[in-house]
Protein backbone atom coordinates (compact mmCIF):
# COMPACT_ATOMS: atom_id res chain seq x y z
CA UNK A 1 0.00 0.00 0.00
CA UNK A 2 1.69 3.42 -0.99
CA UNK A 3 1.13 6.79 1.66
CA UNK A 4 -0.82 9.60 -0.43
CA UNK A 5 1.11 13.00 0.24
CA UNK A 6 -2.03 15.56 1.90
CA UNK A 7 -2.15 18.56 -0.67
CA UNK A 8 -1.27 20.66 1.82
CA UNK A 9 2.12 19.64 1.64
CA UNK A 10 4.65 20.53 -0.23
CA UNK A 11 6.68 18.44 -2.76
CA UNK A 12 10.24 18.14 -2.02
CA UNK A 13 12.01 17.90 -5.17
CA UNK A 14 16.09 17.22 -6.05
CA UNK A 15 17.99 19.56 -7.98
CA UNK A 16 18.07 16.70 -10.92
CA UNK A 17 14.45 17.09 -10.61
CA UNK A 18 13.54 20.65 -10.67
CA UNK A 19 15.80 20.39 -13.63
CA UNK A 20 13.17 18.29 -15.67
CA UNK A 21 10.39 20.10 -14.73
CA UNK A 22 10.12 24.02 -15.97
CA UNK A 23 7.32 24.16 -13.76
CA UNK A 24 9.47 24.26 -10.70
CA UNK A 25 11.28 26.82 -9.71
CA UNK A 26 14.77 27.03 -7.59
CA UNK A 27 15.05 29.26 -4.74
CA UNK A 28 17.69 31.38 -6.36
CA UNK A 29 14.84 31.79 -9.56
CA UNK A 30 12.38 32.59 -6.63
CA UNK A 31 14.40 35.39 -5.32
CA UNK A 32 15.15 36.41 -8.69
CA UNK A 33 11.65 37.10 -9.49
CA UNK A 34 10.78 38.34 -6.44
CA UNK A 35 13.28 41.15 -6.64
CA UNK A 36 12.50 42.03 -10.38
CA UNK A 37 8.69 42.58 -8.90
CA UNK A 38 9.29 44.73 -6.19
CA UNK A 39 12.20 46.88 -8.45
CA UNK A 40 9.47 47.19 -11.07
CA UNK A 41 6.69 47.98 -8.60
CA UNK A 42 8.68 51.08 -6.50
CA UNK A 43 9.82 52.38 -9.79
CA UNK A 44 6.41 52.72 -10.91
CA UNK A 45 4.78 53.77 -8.10
CA UNK A 46 7.50 56.49 -7.21
CA UNK A 47 7.91 57.50 -11.41
CA UNK A 48 4.74 57.09 -12.72
CA UNK A 49 2.21 57.81 -9.21
CA UNK A 50 -0.47 55.10 -10.52
CA UNK A 51 -1.48 54.11 -7.07
CA UNK A 52 -1.09 49.89 -6.61
CA UNK A 53 -1.28 48.74 -9.42
CA UNK A 54 1.08 49.28 -12.44
CA UNK A 55 1.28 51.07 -15.61
CA UNK A 56 0.63 49.23 -18.78
CA UNK A 57 4.63 49.85 -19.43
CA UNK A 58 5.67 49.02 -16.17
CA UNK A 59 3.49 45.72 -16.60
CA UNK A 60 5.00 45.03 -19.85
CA UNK A 61 8.42 45.23 -19.10
CA UNK A 62 7.74 42.91 -15.33
CA UNK A 63 6.14 40.33 -17.96
CA UNK A 64 8.92 40.75 -20.43
CA UNK A 65 11.34 40.15 -17.75
CA UNK A 66 10.27 37.19 -15.72
CA UNK A 67 9.52 35.53 -19.53
CA UNK A 68 13.66 35.93 -19.72
CA UNK A 69 14.49 34.80 -16.21
CA UNK A 70 12.39 31.60 -16.79
CA UNK A 71 14.43 30.93 -20.16
CA UNK A 72 17.58 31.66 -19.30
CA UNK A 73 19.83 28.55 -20.08
CA UNK A 74 22.51 29.10 -17.89
CA UNK A 75 22.73 27.44 -14.51
CA UNK A 76 24.24 29.01 -12.18
CA UNK A 77 22.38 32.02 -13.96
CA UNK A 78 25.02 35.01 -13.72
CA UNK A 79 24.02 38.85 -13.57
CA UNK A 80 22.32 39.81 -16.31
CA UNK A 81 25.24 42.39 -17.24
CA UNK A 82 27.90 39.84 -17.06
CA UNK A 83 26.27 37.64 -19.05
CA UNK A 84 27.65 35.90 -22.38
CA UNK A 85 24.38 35.98 -24.10
CA UNK A 86 21.82 39.33 -23.93
CA UNK A 87 18.47 37.85 -24.50
CA UNK A 88 16.94 41.26 -23.57
CA UNK A 89 16.10 43.46 -26.39
CA UNK A 90 18.17 46.56 -26.34
CA UNK A 91 15.10 48.55 -25.24
CA UNK A 92 13.98 46.83 -22.57
CA UNK A 93 17.88 46.00 -21.43
CA UNK A 94 17.68 49.86 -21.15
CA UNK A 95 14.48 50.29 -19.54
CA UNK A 96 15.31 47.66 -16.55
CA UNK A 97 18.94 49.17 -15.83
CA UNK A 98 16.72 52.54 -15.81
CA UNK A 99 14.42 50.61 -13.07
CA UNK A 100 17.50 48.82 -11.27
CA UNK A 101 19.27 52.06 -11.23
CA UNK A 102 16.65 53.83 -9.10
CA UNK A 103 14.54 51.23 -7.70
CA UNK A 104 18.23 49.72 -5.44
CA UNK A 105 19.25 52.42 -4.04
CA UNK A 106 15.98 53.63 -3.06
CA UNK A 107 15.57 50.48 -1.27
CA UNK A 108 18.90 50.82 0.38
CA UNK A 109 18.20 54.79 1.43
CA UNK A 110 15.21 53.50 3.08
CA UNK A 111 16.93 50.71 4.81
CA UNK A 112 17.06 47.51 2.75
CA UNK A 113 20.71 46.45 3.27
CA UNK A 114 20.16 43.13 2.76
CA UNK A 115 19.76 44.27 -0.88
CA UNK A 116 23.40 45.69 -0.86
CA UNK A 117 24.02 41.98 -1.11
CA UNK A 118 22.44 42.05 -4.39
CA UNK A 119 24.48 44.41 -5.77
CA UNK A 120 27.77 43.66 -4.22
CA UNK A 121 27.85 40.06 -5.38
Amino acid sequence: MTKVKAASQKPSYTEEEKGKDPMVLSQKEKRDIQILIRFVHIFCQEKHKKGVHLCESCSELLSYGMGKRFQCPHNPKPMCKKCETQCYNRKYRQKVREVMRFSGPYLIRRGRLDLLYHYLA
